[in-house]
Formats: structure tokens, C-alpha cells, sequence
């Protein structure tokens, strides 16, 4: 069988008009994620103490992710690969896969780089994680921009919009 690597990694790029500090800590704490990610993430430290809100994650931590739209029982966990400090970090997601975020600022614009690789082939087009996450990591880096620069949060927050929908 011949695969086929295209399929296995996607990047995405976003300008947002803030600085890299503050671009980190809406990646890199659980408060920071809440404001334009999701509905909850909680991280626990090696030792199994959970992380502040506003307390940088680190390297090795775990992690356990809460959607708006859906009730406790679906939440995405995994693990923190790789955390600097200031411009990087790199986490297990969904099916396996790894995203890694570089923060870098050109020209005086902060330049999010999301990479996503590992992704297993699927040819079940409601399964097929290359799709699914690229679509859905467009509108949250589209989101991240709008409330970075002051704009809205693009999330339905609406439980009762989605039940509607089943």
C-alpha cells in the first residue's frame, strides 16, 4: 500500500495584531484558552496538582478539554509535549496527532504557526481528521484574532441552539 504524506500534516497560519507575550499566554495558560478556544481546560502538573487559570502550563503536564456544545462526558485529553516559555509550544490532540504553535512577530505583527501532523488516513469523509481539524482550527484561529484584537468571541455558546440540531 502507497500512502500518501499530504495527508498526514496540515499548517495554518494567522496575523494578529497584539504581541507575543500575550499571544503565549492565550495558548499556553488554561484562562488564556478559555477566552476563545474552549469551554474549559484543565491541566495537571507531573505530580497530579491541577494548574491555575492563569499559570503557564509546562512540558509534561496532562490535560483534559471541555467543548462548548457538548456536556462533561466529551472532553479531549492528552499530554504537553513541549512548552518554552514565551514562543512555543507542542501537544498529543485528537487521534493521535501533534500540534505544535510558533509564535514569532514580523514586521511588528505576531504571526501564529499551527502545525498538525501524524494524522492517520481515513477515507470516511466524517472520520478524516485532516479535514475535520483543519476546518475547525481555521475558525479558532479566526476566533483567537478577533478576540485578540478586541473583536468578538465567534463561539455559539448557546446550549439550547444545539440540541435543536439532533
Amino acid at each position: 500500500m502507497i500512502t500518501d504524506d499530504r495527508w498526514s500534516t496540515f499548517k495554518l497560519t494567522a496575523d494578529v495584531d497584539t504581541d507575543v507575550r500575550s499571544m503565549y499566554e492565550a495558548w499556553a495558560t488554561p484562562e488564556g484558552l478559555e477566552t476563545w478556544f474552549l469551554r474549559k481546560a484543565d491541566f495537571f502538573a507531573i505530580a497530579g496538582r491541577k494548574r491555575e487559570t492563569n499559570e503557564f502550563i509546562k512540558k509534561e503536564d496532562t490535560y483534559t478539554w471541555y467543548w462548548h456544545g457538548y456536556d462533561d462526558t466529551t472532553v479531549e485529553s492528552g499530554q504537553i509535549l513541549e512548552a518554552n516559555g514565551s514562543d512555543f509550544l507542542k501537544f498529543t490532540f485528537t487521534g493521535g496527532t501533534i500540534v505544535s504553535v510558533y509564535i514569532t512577530c514580523k514586521l511588528g505583527v505576531v504571526i501564529v504557526e499551527l502545525t498538525q501532523e501524524n494524522i492517520p488516513e481515513e477515507n470516511d469523509p466524517e472520520k478524516n481528521l485532516y479535514v475535520q481539524c483543519q476546518l475547525g482550527w481555521t475558525f479558532y484561529l479566526a476566533n483567537l484574532k478577533s478576540v485578540m484584537e478586541g473583536g468578538k468571541d465567534l463561539r455559539n455558546k448557546r446550549k439550547d441552539l444545539f440540541s435543536s440540531f439532533k
